[in-house]
């Protein structure tokens, strides 16, 4: 009875643990599924990441037609261009990561977790027919053991019963042998059910011992494999998991190096000159502001101020007059969008946007060639192979670009000639010390007929303020020539004296030595020009900026210097 319950005992034992060992593998196999999904969430923060990061990228990107590809010139502008560009490659990086551990992580742990289910199945299911095998043949063992009890038990009562009837004298001898019979067939039966049952005991060891000593270590075995191959698998793709990373630290720690390099190429002081190159007037700084003594107009006297007196006579005194305007640093700028000929800015921004429209016609003047070519040559195919095309249809095409193209050259050669006069005008290196800024050597001898703001700017960059002046500048003024050409001569207003040397040559004006003293016969009128006269046959036009004007009270109504 102990053996007994020692064996229900173990059996008992041995199916607890494989509820335990099930459940535990069960866990392995969800801490599996739980690895992956972090791997896989993992995976979609890195492509989300590069998204982001590639978004960011191409939303600072410098559009086209727009401003920023004018900034690109600057080196820090084109170090933060590196720097998106780098930053997109980083971007892809990350997105290889993300490729990476989907598929040597996420796709076979998801394989090898299916090939798990099913081991672990199996094994459990080798299990499970063992330990209902051994149980079976328990139960076998039992069965004999209580038949082989019954018979023994069922024997000792037929022997007794047959000693009691061989022992009773009033039982007929037919009786006694009926009992001895019967006590023999009951002692065979419990002979047999004791040969059953230590064939069924000896069966069972057997079993039993195959059960516990071979068939579930195997099993346990197997499990314990299973185990431990998940582990090692596990650990692997944990080793996966930081060896993607590592792949690409290379490239991104190149792409970083590439950034700290474009950092690194920026240029302040070439970025500023690129500002300066950019943003110059061309006008050079104005002279020293002379004081302008009013008292000497009363001292004066009527001899003193007649041009017999004052001919030849010491430095004549300045004043300023109507045309005196602002000095160029101050000038308002205009807000609206200017004239056609850019006469509103300083003379190198003026020269540079003028360059600037001349390229862009030139690069529509070569487009339409290009076009014209192209329907020339199509033409000529039409002319060869008729079946292709009618060669007249092609007529109204070339007639048009034609019209766009004299029409575009016109244009041009209207900028081309606004820049010629601005390069006239723009200083040189050679030019002699001015009083005041702004005159530039080759000026052109025609005063400029338009009525834009740069009409009505002074030598020294400033506007005149006299609305008088700007409603003759809005009239076309005569070429020098023309003006010469007046038969009767004009009458001096005032006399002047040059301070700097004026070569004149340009037609239309006149040489001056310095400190030569010569007859004003018109004023500056906003165009920078003083006509003068040296004699009854010799006049010409000289720079305001170059001479000392003194105007004479009786000619203007009062005495002004200029």
């Amino acid at each position: 009875m102990e053996q007994r319950g020692e064996c229900l005992a173990k059996v008992q034992l041995l199916r607890d643990q494989f509820e335990n060992l099930e459940k535990h593998t069960q866990w392995g196999i969800d801490f599996v599924d739980k690895y992956t999904k972090f791997v896989k969430e993992r995976c979609e923060i890195e492509i989300s990441y590069a998204k982001q990061i590639r978004n960011l990228s191409k939303k600072y990107q410098p559009k086209k037609n727009s401003r920023e590809e004018e900034e690109h010139k600057y080196s820090s502008c084109r170090a933060f261009l590196a720097t998106l560009n780098e930053l997109n490659d980083y971007a892809g990086q990350h997105e290889v990561i993300a490729e990476n551990l989907t598929s040597q992580i996420v796709s076979e742990l998801a394989r090898y977790t299916q090939e798990l289910k099913q081991e672990r199945k199996s094994h459990f299911h080798d299990g499970r027919r063992a330990q209902q095998h051994i149980e079976n043949s328990w139960k076998q063992l039992e069965a004999c053991k209580r038949r082989f009890e019954r018979d023994c038990k069922e024997a000792d009562r037929a022997q007794q019963y047959f000693e009691k009837m061989d022992n009773d004298i009033n039982v007929t001898k037919a009786d006694v042998e009926k009992a001895r019979q019967q006590a023999q067939l009951r002692h065979q039966m419990a002979a047999d059910s004791k040969a059953d049952y230590s064939a069924c005991l000896q069966k069972f060891n057997q079993e039993q011992n195959e059960h516990y000593y071979t068939l579930i270590p195997h099993i346990f075995q197997g499990i314990q494999d299973m185990e431990e191959r998940r582990i090692l698998r596990l650990g692997d793709s944990m080793k996966t998991f930081a060896e993607v990373d590592r792949q690409v630290v290379p490239i991104v720690g190149k792409c970083l190096d590439e950034i700290t390099k474009a950092a690194e190429s920026i240029e302040p002081k070439s970025d500023s000159q690129l500002v300066i190159e950019a943003y110059k007037s061309g006008f050079e700084p104005p002279g020293d502001v002379e004081f302008e003594d009013y008292s000497q107009a009363m001292k004066r006297t009527v001899s003193e101020s007649s041009l017999s007196n004052s001919k030849g006579e010491g430095k004549p005194e300045k004043s300023s007059g109507k045309g005196k305007g602002k000095l160029w640093p101050f000038i308002k700028k205009n807000k609206g969008s200017g004239p056609e000929d850019f006469s509103h800015l300083p003379p190198e921004q003026r020269r540079k946007k003028l360059q600037q429209k001349i390229d862009d016609f030139t690069k529509e003047i070569q487009k339409e060639l290009d076009q014209r070519d192209a329907l020339t040559k199509m033409r000529d195919v039409y002319i060869k192979n008729p079946q292709m095309g009618d060669p007249s249809s092609v007529d109204p095409q070339l007639a048009d670009i034609s019209q766009r193209i004299e029409k575009l050259r016109f244009e041009a050669q209207k900028f081309e000639g606004w820049l010629a006069e601005v390069e006239g005008r723009m200083p040189t290196r050679s030019d002699p010390p001015r009083r005041q800024s702004g005159l530039y050597d080759g000026q052109n001898s025609t005063p400029v007929s338009n009525s834009c703001a740069q009409d009505r700017e002074s030598p020294d960059g400033s506007y005149t303020e006299d609305p008088s002046s700007e409603a003759q500048l809005k009239v076309p003024v005569p070429d020098f020539d023309d003006e010469f050409d007046d038969e009767e001569p004009l009458p001096t207003i005032g006399t002047c004296k040059a301070l700097y040397p004026f070569e004149g040559q340009n037609e239309g004006t006149i040489a001056v030595t310095e400190g030569e003293v010569l007859y004003v016969i018109e004023e500056d009128k906003g165009d920078g020009w003083t006509r003068v006269r040296r004699n009854e046959e010799e006049e010409g036009y000289v720079p305001t900026s170059y001479v000392e004007v003194c105007l004479d009270k009786d000619a203007k109504g009062s005495m002004t210097y200029i």
